[in-house]
């Protein structure tokens, strides 16, 4: 609850401050994106979501988004769940806000950027060999251990624009810091986080 309370309030105060300063600049966009997650041998897992930007000062944005990461197991643990055949994937759905810098040498309609975030992300564990009364009780487990963690994410990418649409290439490194319990537990001692590879489409206005 406390979760989608914070989410819910961050993407109020997006709604209705970014079209207010976007309308003052004229240099916003909204746009989706899918992709994969790579943190292992055999984690390739997808991710979808949604961002929206406006530009604070020439070369530098304000960012908002919203999405799911399908793995983010590192690959200490990752390994070991699948050697044993586990068919475990932890994933999480977040809600983060930061800063891009746009390159200022812009090669005609290609830009390249460069930008940081931080938010919140709710964990969620399953497993195809476990059946739904099972994948419930590890559900529980998580829940008791905890499910919520903050999270950051570093990245960069080109953008390629034509008239007001424009394609997203871009990579994106994110890490969540649970408690110490859930981070045992998941990631074998080690950080959970992702590398995440995406391709997205939006407009500006």
């Amino acid at each position: 609850m406390k979760f989608r309370i914070m989410l819910a309030a961050g993407l109020l105060f997006a709604a209705v401050a970014i079209p207010r300063t976007a309308s003052a600049q004229g240099n916003a966009t909204v746009g989706g994106f899918g992709g994969f997650t790579l943190n292992g041998f055999q984690s390739h897992r997808p991710s979808l979501g949604g961002t929206m930007s406006f530009e604070l000062t020439p070369g530098i944005q304000a960012v908002g988004e919203i999405g799911n990461i399908g793995n983010v197991l590192p690959l200490l643990s990752d390994a070991a769940f699948s050697a044993a055949q586990t068919s475990l994937r932890a994933s999480a759905f977040y809600g983060e806000g930061g800063i891009r810098f746009v390159s200022p040498q812009r090669l005609q309609h290609v830009t390249p950027y460069a930008e940081a975030t931080a938010g919140v992300a709710r964990l969620s564990v399953t497993s195809t060999r476990l059946d739904a009364l099972e994948n419930a009780a590890a559900s529980l487990g998580l829940a008791y251990a905890g499910r919520t963690a903050p999270m950051v994410g570093l990245g960069g990418g080109v953008l390629v624009r034509t008239g007001p649409v424009f394609i997203d290439f871009g990579y994106r490194y994110k890490q969540l810091f649970p408690n110490e319990a859930a981070e045992m537990i998941l990631g074998l001692g080690q950080a959970l986080r992702t590398h995440q590879f995406r391709i997205g489409f939006g407009v500006r206005f």
